[in-house]
């Protein structure tokens, strides 16, 4: 007789760093009436699928703002080097979750459907341990900006590598490159599931060289030899980095109420 799999445990944490160089404080920003790891918070916790949800807090300030909206906080070691680091401190105390998402805190608009689709990816594939996302690139201006994240990857949805360069690079430039379809050029999406074992292993592991150069964690897991699955999505969650950015959450946020 054959039997169901049970559905495996899935739990996101939400990485919550007070300080911010571009933005400073930016999480506990508030002029929607909500910070924004209030928005990103509620945000994420539409998901279907979801055991648990916590934020992992670099310090009291930020712990104390979570609890204050109701929300579960683990306080973690304000000296980690990344934010996979400070999710994986909280997944170490989670023997019954099989699958952890990574949301970004600062991603007041992430979308439920992204975060069920990131999970769907390491349930339909079991051999695999880490998926992402992206998102096709149509402009120039985003494709040339190093804050823009790159990422190639193979027919089987496999990462080839990231970068903040232009990847691929064509030798010769012809606009018409960037309506193509397939696209050419795709955007990174930082939102990532791990299972959990695999998660505690990558954390152990050295900062390579190229993560250093490009500044960018997710290359430590390529560097190790291990496989990344990408699934696109047609429009990419909006990231907070700069006062820009804020302003333009609050607009939409405003022509929305």
């Amino acid at each position: 007789m054959s039997t169901v799999a049970p559905r495996p445990r899935v739990a996101i944490v939400i990485p919550a760093r007070l300080h911010s160089t571009r933005l400073p404080q930016k999480l506990l920003l508030r002029e929607t009436g909500k910070s924004i790891l209030q928005h990103t918070y509620e945000a994420a916790s539409q998901a279907a699928g979801i055991d648990r949800i916590c934020v992992a807090a670099d310090g009291e300030e930020i712990a104390a703002e979570v609890r204050s909206f109701g929300g579960n906080v683990v306080l973690t070691d304000p000296n980690h080097a990344s934010g996979s680091d400070r999710v994986a401190e909280v997944a170490r105390g989670w023997n019954d979750i099989d699958i952890i998402v990574n949301v970004q805190g600062d991603e007041p608009e992430i979308s439920a459907a992204a975060i069920e689709q990131v999970v769907g990816l390491l349930v339909q594939n079991p051999a695999a341990v880490m998926s992402t996302l992206s998102t096709p690139i149509r402009t120039k201006e985003k494709l040339n900006d190093p804050s823009c994240v790159k990422v190639v990857f193979d027919e089987a949805q496999r990462a080839m590598y990231f970068s903040r360069s232009v990847i691929p690079h064509p030798r010769s430039w012809n606009d018409e490159l960037l309506a193509a379809e397939p696209a050419h050029f795709h955007q990174h999406i930082g939102l990532y599931a791990y299972r959990r074992d695999f998660l505690l292993q990558i954390a152990t592991l050295p900062r390579p060289a190229i993560e250093q150069l490009e500044s960018l964690e997710q290359l430590r897991v390529l560097h190790a030899g291990q496989t990344i699955l990408v699934g696109s999505i047609a429009e990419p969650s909006i990231g907070i980095d700069t006062p820009a950015d804020y302003r333009e959450f609050v607009a939409r946020h405003s022509s929305l109420t």
